[in-house]
């Protein structure tokens, strides 16, 4: 499974690859600043009220709210952005990995999108809940990988299954191995924690994902 991850990693940035990720990571990067330039105005509107420096404090309250806000929404964005590509990038990776096996077939755009929104939303969910155990608990860090983990590599694999097999089977495939997933997405996981890399997630939990599939099947 190293091995697997490994030669993910290094495929995402191989020339197939480099177009798929930069159209993901410029349309992520527009969001993502647009979402920024919009909450700043908003915050902005009531920073200045009150007393000179009680309008200082706000306006550093609100820099650094707009900076975790903006780290936080990246991976979710991107996972968002990558539903578009999916397809696209699992069909290079098997490929490369298998030229003479059967190609999966792509998702429609409609079911592609909702899983992209479904997830980008569980997304959001678990990491406010390892933000609360974090503040709460100081188990944040086991929680961020175990729920994460979880939710990375149940996704990424029942995608890349769905291009071979239907739903409900690409689900029992992942019940009968869902110990190896849960390792690959705790691998994915890794890079998550990672700022600025975590921008790669998807492509690389897709790439990553797609061979731990074809090795099961």
């Amino acid at each position: 499974m190293i091995a697997d991850a490994l030669d993910a990693f290094a495929q995402i940035f191989s020339p197939p690859f480099r177009r798929v990720m930069w159209k993901s990571l410029g349309l992520t990067t527009a969001i993502l600043v647009l979402a920024g330039v919009a909450l700043d105005r908003l915050a902005l509107s009531y920073v200045h009220v009150g007393p000179a420096w009680l309008s200082a404090v706000l306006s550093v309250v609100v820099a650094l709210g707009l900076i975790v806000g903006m780290i936080f929404l990246a991976p979710p964005t991107a996972s968002l952005v990558a539903g578009f590509y999916l397809d696209e990038i699992a069909a290079i990776v098997e490929r490369a990995i298998d030229p003479a096996g059967a190609s999966g077939r792509p998702l429609p755009l409609g079911p592609s999108l909702a899983l992209g929104l479904r997830f980008a939303l569980l997304s959001i969910v678990v990491n406010v809940v390892v933000l609360a155990l974090t503040i709460f608990t100081g188990v944040g860090l086991a929680a961020f990988f175990v729920l994460n983990g979880y939710l990375l590599g149940r996704e990424y694999f029942e995608l890349a299954a769905m291009r071979h097999v239907s739903a409900s089977e690409a689900r029992a495939l992942f019940d009968h191995h869902r110990l190896e997933v849960f390792t690959a997405g705790a691998i994915v996981a890794v890079l998550v924690a990672v700022p600025v890399l975590n921008l790669l997630t998807p492509l690389f939990a897709t790439a990553f994902l797609t061979r731990v599939y074809k090795r099961f099947s």
